[in-house]
């Protein structure tokens, strides 16, 4: 939602908005001259022409009311992004359960470095921009492809990444094999001319691969890639690779962010940048000059040899890609600080989520951060601390409340450690509190 109403204040259109609580999010887009309201309330809505709203506001919201009321047209996020997609002769979707985000700020990247001054909808700050939407005068766009609420299948882009599938937001599919029809339907909305760019990685990607009529070019570190990625070096936040694409090598790209899940992200926009007759230097410099997205592995900085940093991971393969990522490029203890995001996940997830953290040397768990939904009787983040204790985590503590945690923190981490906060939450403020508690310790010390 954040990305669209940016990119709308780009177009030169009036935006005004409603959250439930303001956010670093809300926050920026009020820097980029948008009205924000704290709260839904029918006066919010006063003389809109149109009414967008995100698939997690109920039906019965009285914004939503009000305009029904008074006439005024009410779409859905998905068709508002359908019709900016529209705008340029080219526009990519980037799709899959994780990595959305990244990839599309890589892809903005890339087509930047190629002169193409793209247009950009991202779910998330990209850090160079300073801005989730970048309004351009070529003739290529990039947006997120969400796959909640099936929203994705109002799309029908040029090209399709799809990063990888997880079975997250089962609650808006009916099974497994619904939420791969669905994967399949959006990779086939793109034309004959155009090509669906996939991770052969994935297990649930090879299964749908059948049921793709478009044009697929395939990526990932398996040996039936078309582009593969190999030597790859992990250094702090410096990855390395090779790239090959049907057996032949293209060259090496160095990058600024983290991890093998990176280089997968990074493998996307290369295959697809070669589709497009990017050549691979052009490719290779403008990874290199991507600097990443903001809550995605933010490093907020090192204070006394404490290292701090937050990341939206929000789901075990999340968690366990970015925990993996520090362990292989940092010699430090890892301090994992957690806010579940949604009742209904942790409650069918608790017990992944406690293995993706066994990895970790400690672990604070603070209770579940809402969203949308209504609290689930017996779900907590203690489901979480009390199943990785069961699997033999030995420092595992459970923080409910998250005004606690930088009391926590500061009784737990020793100098030499690596403290992340992890969580799609609010937990982004107990990280910026802890930063802030750190430097002024050390300024004063």
């Amino acid at each position: 939602m954040s990305g669209i109403a940016e990119l709308l204040i780009n177009l030169g259109f009036e935006v005004t908005g409603s959250d439930m609580k303001t956010t670093n999010i809300t926050e920026n887009l009020q820097k980029h001259g948008a009205v924000i309201y704290e709260g839904h309330k029918p006066e919010n809505v006063n003389d809109s022409d149109v009414l967008v709203y995100s698939s997690a506001v109920q039906v019965d919201n009285p914004e939503l009311q009000r305009a029904k009321d008074k006439q005024i047209p009410i779409i859905r996020r998905a068709e508002m992004l359908s019709e900016l997609l529209k705008l340029k002769q080219t526009s990519i979707a980037v799709g899959g359960t994780h990595g959305k985000t990244t990839t599309t700020s890589m892809m903005g990247a890339v087509l930047t470095e190629a002169l193409l001054d793209p247009t950009l909808v991202v779910g998330g700050v990209v850090k160079s921009l300073d801005v989730n939407a970048l309004l351009g005068q070529g003739d290529v766009i990039v947006a997120e492809a969400d796959e909640f609420d099936k929203s994705f299948l109002q799309l029908t882009p040029t090209y399709a990444i799809i990063t990888n599938i997880d079975t997250d937001h089962m609650d808006c599919y009916d099974s497994e094999e619904d939420l791969l029809n669905a994967f399949a339907q959006y990779a086939n909305a793109t034309p004959f001319y155009g090509a669906v760019v996939a991770c052969v990685d994935e297990p649930l990607i090879k299964r749908i691969l059948p049921d793709i009529s478009r044009p697929v070019i395939t990526y990932g570190f398996s040996g039936d890639a078309e582009f593969q990625a190999e030597r790859r070096l992990y250094r702090e936040v410096r990855s390395t690779f090779v790239v090959k694409h049907q057996g032949k090598k293209l060259g090496e790209v160095e990058m600024m962010v983290p991890g093998a899940h990176n280089i997968k992200n990074a493998l996307a926009v290369i295959a697809l940048g070669t589709e497009m007759n990017i050549d691979f230097n052009t490719i290779s410099n403008g990874l290199k000059q991507f600097s990443g997205v903001k809550r995605r592995f933010e490093i907020k900085g090192i204070f006394d040899d404490v290292m701090v940093v937050d990341d939206y991971a929000h789901h075990p393969t999340e968690v366990s890609a970015t925990l993996r990522a520090i362990k292989n490029g940092w010699d430090r203890r890892l301090v994992a600080v957690f806010q579940p995001h949604l009742y209904s996940r942790t409650q069918d997830l608790y017990e992944d989520f406690a293995r993706s953290f066994l990895i970790s040397d400690v672990l604070l768990v603070t209770d579940v951060y809402p969203a949308r939904e209504e609290p689930i009787a017996g779900v907590t983040g203690e489901l979480i601390t009390n199943m990785a204790k069961s699997m033999g985590h030995e420092n595992v503590y459970w923080v409910e409340d998250k005004k606690r945690l930088v009391a926590a923190m500061k009784a737990l981490v020793e100098p030499g450690d690596l403290v992340i906060t992890m969580g799609a939450g609010d937990i982004w403020r107990i990280c910026d509190k802890y930063a802030a508690m750190l430097e002024k310790e050390a300024v004063e010390a």
